[in-house]
């Protein structure tokens, strides 16, 4: 679709396909026909609590099953395509991998790249409601962030994780940071995510130059022993309801973590029981139970995908050394500014102190409402704290987000060899990769953030179309 925040920055490195989401006839229907043969368990003392203390309710289930019946994918799948989406091929060195995501490119000269990261098991859905808000709220002229969101590897349209290889949070994050690159964001972007997403918000600040700062609203650690700093009676009460999940709800965390091909196998078999293990954490982890059209979207996206069995891997490192992406381990400490939102009616709402140790924390909030996924939940909360978090580090200098320029005028076309990371405003000729390219142009300004403090100006010789190309590498 063309609303205008489709126009891919001219700095990427590649051009991404755009896609549109269309799941053959087949599918949604013998969808539809598994879940009116599916049959819904006998109730039990435990199924018939009105709490969600012993899971998902037979009542719930048995309702949820009917909605679903009737549940029209269709019009949700034309929700979906009111946004744009794409696809990116990456390179890796576990294997080339082709990436969807969906989001807002701005045509502001100075919009902040962000990436914003779901987690398990959510999906590039729960970021819809922020694209939603930006849209009304801006035009592509004044949007102030390109934004990303793209799906995980293994999650709704991107590829799977390789059969032969494992695959780990260092790896997505290896490919996220690769995919902000390819689209031209090498000069700095930020990072943001919530449960799993938070893990790689973290490895990406902690590991690449290129991510500047990172916004998390998920630090699940336990309490560090340099913590300083009063415990508020709100933290207080979160700490309890940390101590409850880590007591009791921690289950399926560990059967995903040393049993995932069994869960994965079953739940791949039978679209209630894939929707009694989903839907009971949308229904848990919220402050309040969501739509349950929003429930059935997320829960029919993962069937038609075949997404649950390949998104559940990262739960495996969970027993290793050095978990990638722990909040409380030294080796993902972040040097670089670190944001944080604090939700009363997260799994484990952690105190300001204890994030504090972490990273260079610059920014928090704690809220009156909200739970797990506070996207999904509290759009204008997030997006508000965000919006916030950038605006605070852009001003005080600590955003460090570079760019080469190279600044055009009036004059003859000639070829310029361009070595290098370049990007421009909206009169600038601009490029990522080295490449011979066609420019009208008297001055190339190299700004040379990382290799150089100087600024240093550059004459280019009055030259026809038909000039030879120049190499300026060594200027730049």
């Amino acid at each position: 679709m063309s609303d205008g925040f489709e126009k891919i920055p001219s700095g990427a490195q590649v051009q991404p396909t755009p896609y549109q989401v269309s799941i053959a006839d087949d599918k949604v229907d013998e969808l539809k026909q598994l879940i009116k043969l599916g049959r819904v368990g006998p109730p039990t003392y435990e199924s018939t609590q009105k709490e969600h203390n012993y899971g998902v309710g037979h009542q719930w289930l048995t309702h949820a099953k009917a909605a679903w019946i009737d549940f029209d994918w269709r019009a949700a799948e034309k929700h979906i395509n009111s946004f744009n989406h794409w696809t990116v091929p990456i390179k890796d060195e576990k294997g080339n991998l082709t990436i969807h995501f969906t989001g807002l490119f701005s045509s502001k000269p100075d919009a902040v790249p962000v990436v914003m990261l779901h987690g398990w098991p959510g999906s590039f859905l729960e970021f819809l409601k922020i694209l939603s808000i930006l849209k009304e709220r801006y035009t592509p002229e004044t949007l102030p962030y390109h934004v990303i969101v793209p799906s995980l590897p293994g999650y709704a349209f991107s590829d799977k994780p390789p059969l032969d290889k494992d695959f780990g949070i260092r790896d997505v994050s290896r490919i996220v940071n690769s995919l902000m690159v390819q689209l031209g964001f090498e000069g700095g972007y930020i990072a943001q995510g919530g449960d799993i997403g938070s893990r790689i918000s973290r490895v990406l600040a902690a590991t690449y130059d290129e991510c500047k700062a990172a916004h998390l609203n998920f630090c699940l650690m336990a309490e560090p022993a340099t913590a300083q700093g009063e415990v508020s009676e709100a933290e207080k009460k979160g700490l309890e309801r940390a101590k409850d999940f880590d007591k009791l709800g921690t289950a399926y965390a560990l059967m995903h973590a040393t049993r995932p091909s069994t869960i994965g196998l079953i739940l791949s078999s039978s679209p209630l029981a894939l929707l009694a293990w989903v839907g009971e954490k949308f229904l848990s982890w919220s402050d309040e139970d969501p739509p349950l059209d929003e429930i059935l979207t997320s829960v029919s996206l993962y069937w038609l995908t075949d997404s649950f069995p390949t998104s559940i891997f990262p739960y495996r490192q969970r027993f290793d050394p050095d978990y990638p992406g722990a909040h409380d381990h030294p080796k993902w400490k972040i040097s670089k500014p670190l944001g944080y939102s604090w939700f009363p009616f997260e799994l484990a709402p952690i105190p300001v102190s204890w994030v504090k140790t972490t990273g260079n924390l610059v920014f928090w909030r704690d809220h009156k409402r909200g739970g797990h996924f506070a996207a999904l939940e509290r759009p204008e909360d997030l997006l508000k704290d965000f919006g916030e978090f950038v605006e605070q580090i852009s001003k005080d200098g600590s955003l460090k987000i570079h760019a080469t320029a190279l600044r055009v005028a009036m004059m003859p076309f000639v070829d310029v060899l361009l070595p290098g990371t370049i990007v421009g405003s909206a009169n600038e000729v601009v490029h990522t990769s080295p490449r011979v390219v066609r420019v009208c142009s008297a001055f190339l300004l190299a700004e040379q953030a990382e290799r150089s403090k100087d600024t240093r100006t550059y004459l280019l010789p009055r030259e026809t179309k038909s000039s030879r190309s120049r190499d300026l590498s060594s200027a730049l």
